[in-house]
C-alpha cells in the first residue's frame, strides 16, 4: 500500500497514492518544493530506503537535467517526480532507463490528455515538436546494491510567458486542461509497467522505435569533443542507440544531443 507524506495543492497527495497503489510503487511522498527529487531520492538511498519509493513535487529550486543543465520552472507549474528502483538486469544494460522513462512519459502524456506525445532520441518527450518533459536517470549505491534514480520534469500548466525557451511547451499550452495528478499517475502506471517489463528480460526495442520520431528524421547529431554529424537517423539499435545514415557512413551513437532538421 501506498503512503504519503507532506501536502501541494497543486498535486492532491492521496489520489495519486490510490491511483498506483498495490504494484511496484510501494511507498509516494508528495512536497510542495524540494532542492531536487532526484538528489532526495539517492540520499534516502543511501541511508537504506528500499527500492519502489516515490517523490514528487510542484517545484524544484535545485532541479537538473543532462550534462549538469540547471532546471526549475514556477512552483505549481511542473511536476518533479523521481523513482527508486533496483534493477536486476546487469548494469551495462542500464542505458535502456533512460528510454524506459521517455516511452512512460510519453505513453502516460497521451492516456491522461490525449496529446500526441513522442520520442526525440534518447528521451526528450515532444508534442507538437516542442519539448514537454526532461529526463534524468542516475545510479545510486555500490556495486553490490545497486540502484537507479529515475527522474522526469513535465510541464503541466506553464504559460507561453513562463516557458524557458521558445521550443518548450506544457500539456496546458497544448490544449489539455489534465491536471498533474492525472497526468502522474498515467506516467508512473506506465513507468511500472515497462519497468517490469525490462527488468524481466523482454525485449522492449520495437516499442521504443515505435514511440521515437526522430527515426526517418534528417537530424544533426552533437558529441562533446567532437564535430557534428548531418544525416538521417534510420532506426535504433539493441543496445538503444541512434543509428544515423550520413551518406557516406552508417554509424551509431549512444550519447549525444539530437536536432531534428525541418525539410527544405
Amino acid at each position: 500500500m501506498a503512503t504519503l507524506a507532506a501536502v501541494s495543492g497543486f498535486i492532491e497527495a492521496d489520489a495519486l497514492a490510490v491511483a498506483v497503489a498495490g504494484g511496484l510503487w510501494q511507498h509516494v511522498d508528495v512536497v510542495a518544493s524540494t532542492g531536487s527529487t532526484n538528489a532526495d531520492l539517492a540520499r534516502q538511498s543511501r541511508e537504506g530506503a528500499p527500492a519502489g519509493r516515490v517523490l514528487v513535487s510542484g517545484h524544484q529550486s535545485a532541479g537538473r537535467g543532462r550534462l549538469a543543465r540547471r532546471w526549475e520552472a514556477p512552483p505549481d507549474t511542473s511536476v518533479a517526480c523521481s523513482v527508486l528502483v533496483a534493477p536486476r538486469r546487469p548494469m551495462p544494460e542500464w542505458g535502456w532507463l533512460p528510454l524506459l522513462v521517455g516511452m512512460a512519459v510519453a505513453d502516460g502524456v497521451r492516456a491522461a490528455t490525449g496529446l500526441d506525445a513522442r520520442l526525440k532520441w534518447p528521451n526528450d518527450v515532444l508534442v507538437n515538436e516542442r519539448k514537454l518533459c526532461g529526463i534524468l536517470c542516475e545510479s545510486v549505491g555500490d556495486l553490490d546494491h545497486p540502484r537507479a534514480v529515475l527522474g522526469f520534469g513535465l510541464n503541466v500548466a506553464l504559460r507561453a510567458d513562463q516557458l524557458p525557451v521558445p521550443t518548450a511547451t506544457s500539456t496546458r499550452l497544448e490544449g489539455s486542461d489534465a491536471g498533474a495528478t492525472t497526468i502522474v499517475a498515467a506516467v508512473l502506471r506506465s513507468l511500472e509497467t515497462w519497468f517490469s517489463a525490462w527488468d524481466a528480460g523482454q525485449d522492449v526495442v520495437d516499442a521504443y522505435r515505435r514511440r521515437c520520431d526522430t527515426i526517418g528524421r534528417e537530424v544533426v547529431v552533437r558529441v562533446a569533443g567532437g564535430e557534428p554529424v548531418r544525416g538521417r537517423a534510420v532506426g535504433v539499435d539493441a543496445g538503444g542507440g541512434i543509428v544515423v545514415d550520413d551518406g557516406t557512413t552508417v554509424r551509431t551513437f549512444v550519447a549525444g544531443d539530437v536536432e531534428h532538421l525541418r525539410p527544405a
